[in-house]
């Protein structure tokens, strides 16, 4: 976590932003999207460090600066259960998954299409041994879609029936969202409002401020200055190569 990052958090709630823990497999189109588990077992510890404590994104609106954050993973991967569970009990910290609803006990389908590496996600017993840890889910869609090029009628289905799909299987509130790739529009965001999530979580870098409309919240991932530089030259470099490719 870079000094940016610090100097961000004494501004807002840091919402941080997770995809797979462990080791990335051989072939992984984009290494950055895995931390290890004792690098994430070492990011929590410097969050202690500094006083934070973690707070869900119901909380998150009303926390005052500079000792709160929350703890986000996206798309629900199997391999946050086997790296992050530890980790997040050892130092009492607590997270939300935003699930995939129509992929539970799948892989990341919308990936592997595009070259990326299988990756098995949750299934269902999964998904219920994290709730009884006391940590959260979230929708992240029905298929993981990007809901920015979609037609509305399609924007709708993936938005209002992934979180009655999980309400239903879960027999609880589905309150967050998720924007898949980080892609949303006005009209879309106004469609998970009117969805009933209280919050949808965006890419864009930032901090959470209780001045923010709550269905177009920024995130942080938690990467150092280099780490960071290196992710930006790596997907630089996949986009010279698709060119080329197209050629």
């Amino acid at each position: 976590m870079g000094a940016a990052q610090r100097r961000a958090a004494r501004r807002g709630v840091p919402i941080y932003c997770w995809h797979s823990l462990g080791p990335p497999p051989d072939g992984a189109r984009d290494p950055f999207l895995y931390v290890s588990g004792a690098e994430f077992d070492r990011q929590l510890g410097l969050l202690n460090e500094r006083g934070f404590r973690s707070v869900t994104l119901s909380e998150s609106r009303s926390f005052v600066p500079g000792n709160a954050a929350v703890l986000t993973f996206d798309d629900g991967c199997r391999n946050v259960m086997r790296h992050g569970m530890k980790p997040l009990a050892k130092h009492g910290m607590t997270a939300i998954q935003f699930i995939v609803a129509g992929l539970i006990g799948g892989k990341n389908d919308w990936d592997v299409k595009h070259g990326e590496t299988p990756e098995q996600l949750m299934d269902e017993a999964e998904i219920r041994d994290w709730l009884a840890a006391g940590h959260e889910i979230g929708s992240h869609t029905v298929t993981h879609r990007n809901l920015a090029n979609r037609a509305e009628a399609e924007a709708r289905e993936q938005i209002f029936s992934s979180k009655k799909m999980l309400e239903d299987t879960f027999q609880l509130p589905v309150r967050h969202f998720c924007y898949p790739h980080g892609r949303w529009t006005p009209r879309v965001a106004e469609l998970v409002a009117e969805a009933g999530y209280e919050t949808a979580c965006t890419t864009k870098f930032g901090v959470s401020t209780p001045g923010d409309t709550p269905h177009r919240l920024p995130r942080i991932f938690p990467l150092s200055t280099s780490e960071l530089a290196g992710k930006a030259a790596h997907r630089l470099a996949r986009r010279l190569t698709s060119l080329r490719n197209v050629r």
